[in-house]
């Protein structure tokens, strides 16, 4: 049930917390610290004030705050013996359909993780494709204690803001999505390319994942945007554009078989809550792209 800001404000104790105390794992002391703070004028203060509980408390409250978060793809997240919100956010990257070698990684890296720092692995998965975990995983186990200690935490932020926006609407609300959108211009009539075939993929090691196809408008634009509504997870892309048979359905001499068939676009996503487009401008023989806006 999402509640508005308004209505928030005005609750008492016991419901603000059944409302807000959720966002944060385990941890119902930190809404009593934000409900102290109220009323609140925007969503982002209130989560502000929420943070800031969490940063005043001693630092064996926000240690066992944070050793309160499990295990990615964990066991007790195999057996779904983890909260309602965390299992929604581990199956958002697929990690609640792991292989056994898989699992076994995860698992490993998670032992190494806690071996090393004394509290499990924090990350936003909504913001991370399941590629862009693994090597989170490996480039933070590089850490010193205390740059990690405030990575979980920056973490924290990330998941938790998430959670709050999905949780409570009003004013000022905090920026937590992204959109991916692209457009087809035909530079060898100088129109937007109408009807092209277009998909998007997710690559992931050495494979690569189909999450979205569309077709052009008479615009050279899609309907709606690759990605929207969530953040734009970070990792590596790739768009295929059908040139050649954009081409061949026009009657565009482009040989046979086509110089230009599929074109792919090989991309990064580093900023979750940004705005990328990427765009293609193409003829028959040559094709460039850019990081539009």
């Amino acid at each position: 049930m999402v509640v508005s800001l308004s209505d928030l404000n005005g609750m008492a104790l016991p419901a603000f917390e059944a409302v807000v105390g959720p966002t944060f794992e385990l941890a119902p002391w930190v809404a009593a610290a934000a409900h102290a703070k109220g009323p609140f004028a925007t969503v982002t203060a209130l989560h502000a004030a929420m943070m800031e509980a969490v940063r005043a408390a001693p630092h064996e409250t926000q240690l066992g705050f944070v050793r309160n978060h499990p295990d990615l793809a964990g066991k007790a997240a195999r057996a779904g013996d983890i909260t309602v919100e965390s299992r929604h956010e581990q199956a958002s990257a697929g990690l609640d359909a792991l292989s056994d070698e898989e699992f076994r990684l995860f698992h490993s890296l998670n032992d190494a993780y806690k071996a090393k720092f004394g509290f499990p692995f924090i990350i936003c998965v909504r913001r991370h494709t399941r590629d862009s975990i693994l090597r989170q995983f490996e480039r933070r186990l590089k850490h010193e204690q205390d740059v990690e200690f405030t990575t979980a935490l920056q973490e924290i932020f990330y998941i938790t803001r998430l959670r709050l926006a999905d949780a409570v609407i009003g004013d000022g609300m905090p920026k937590v999505t992204g959109r991916l959108s692209t457009h087809v211009l035909d530079t060898h009539v100088g129109r937007p390319a109408a009807g092209m075939g277009v998909e998007l993929y997710e690559l992931a090691g050495d494979g690569a994942y189909r999450i979205a196809r569309t077709v052009t408008n008479a615009d050279g634009r899609t309907d709606a945007p690759l990605i929207a509504g969530k953040p734009l997870p970070i990792g590596r892309y790739e768009l295929r554009f059908a040139v050649g048979d954009h081409y061949r359905n026009r009657a565009v001499e482009g040989g046979d078989p086509p110089f230009l068939d599929i074109v792919p676009l090989r991309f990064s996503i580093a900023e979750p809550e940004g705005h990328y487009h990427v765009p293609l401008l193409c003829t028959p023989w040559s094709y460039s792209t850019y990081r539009g806006s």
